[in-house]
């Protein structure tokens, strides 16, 4: 294994030390593992929180700002973060408004968010939690009862985000994160395994031959291995599938995402693939994001992430936004 750490037991706290040093427009509580805005909540504004598993970069620490996310929760790699943290970070966005949690459907997620949920609510903080579950790759995995949350949380987290920041309610803001959630569909796939710090061996074997097709952003497996194919093919199975799921004509957002290992040049080559088969079926690419913004440490592959939009979800996903990783309108 080869990896840019000092020590596998202290890679996520060294981390948050980084992300404090480079960006001061968040606050870093690196003992809690909590990252806020700068300057604390904002009075009757709906606060947002989310969080997982660290590995999964820049999601959730690199959307806090300003259009998107009040505060992220970072676990330990591939690790659920624990109910404390989502308390203090639910603590921290407190503006008098209510408490939004955008939560992926994984057990250990979903289960500690509850707990915080409540532990809020027993300090009269109102909390609402909206879970993510877009992938139509498996029904059940290894880590969920239902579909697992992907990459639909990033498109949740900015709308939502955008109508949090007008001063919309929190019915409002949790009514537009379940439309998204509802209107939204991914797909992903792997060439490569990822290794995680304190295992120091690939989470799977695959051959170099091999894909696996369906997999999930911890390296669960997907809906079957096959023999690795052009671009155009792989991009068909991913969106086969989502279009078994999802109407995909009209206006759509598409993210096509890289799990941490694939070079822009291929994920703007299979981006361009996804949009021609998109086209070729009565769809139009109307809003689009290529890059990395959900991944798996190291691990190479894509996913393909559709929402069917409305003029409502285009204009909240055109809203001012500025967070370390995703930026415009301001």
């Amino acid at each position: 294994m080869k990896k840019l750490i000092n020590s596998p037991d202290t890679v996520v706290t060294e981390a948050l030390e980084g992300v404090a040093a480079a960006h001061p427009s968040l606050a870093v509580d690196v003992e809690n593992k909590v990252i806020t805005r700068a300057g604390g909540p904002t009075p009757g504004k709906v606060g947002l929180v989310s969080g997982g598993g660290s590995g999964h970069e820049p999601l959730h620490g690199g959307f806090v700002g300003y259009g998107m996310l009040d505060a992220a929760c970072p676990g330990e790699v591939f690790t659920s973060p624990v109910p404390d943290q989502m308390l203090i970070a639910t603590q921290a966005v407190d503006g008098g408004a209510g408490v939004l949690h955008v939560v992926k459907n994984y057990t250990g997620d979903v289960l500690n968010f509850q707990m915080a949920a409540e532990m809020a609510g027993d300090e009269g903080i109102e909390v609402v939690p909206v879970v993510v579950n877009d992938d139509v790759a498996v029904e059940d995995s290894l880590y969920t009862a239902g579909r697992r949350g992907t990459g639909a949380t990033v498109f949740v987290e900015k709308i939502a985000g955008a109508l949090a920041e007008e001063g919309a309610d929190l019915t409002a803001v949790a009514a537009v994160a379940r439309e998204v959630n509802e209107r939204s569909r991914s797909f992903g796939v792997a060439l490569s395994s990822c290794i995680v710090p304190a295992a120091g061996k690939p989470t799977f074997e695959l051959g170099e031959a091999e894909a696996e097709l369906g997999i999930g952003i911890h390296g669960e497996p997907g809906r079957t291995r096959a023999a690795h194919a052009r671009a155009e093919e792989l991009a068909a199975v991913a969106l086969d599938a989502i279009s078994a799921d999802l109407g995909i004509q009209g206006d759509l957002l598409v993210m096509v995402n890289g799990m941490g290992g694939t070079p822009l040049i291929e994920l703007y080559l299979m981006f361009n693939e996804v949009r021609k088969y998109l086209e070729a079926r009565g769809g139009h690419v109307a809003r689009n994001l290529v890059g990395n913004y959900i991944t798996s440490l190291e691990m190479q592959g894509f996913s393909v992430t559709v929402c069917r939009l409305t003029d409502t979800l285009a204009r909240l996903w055109d809203a001012p936004v500025d967070t370390p990783a995703l930026r415009w309108g301001r």
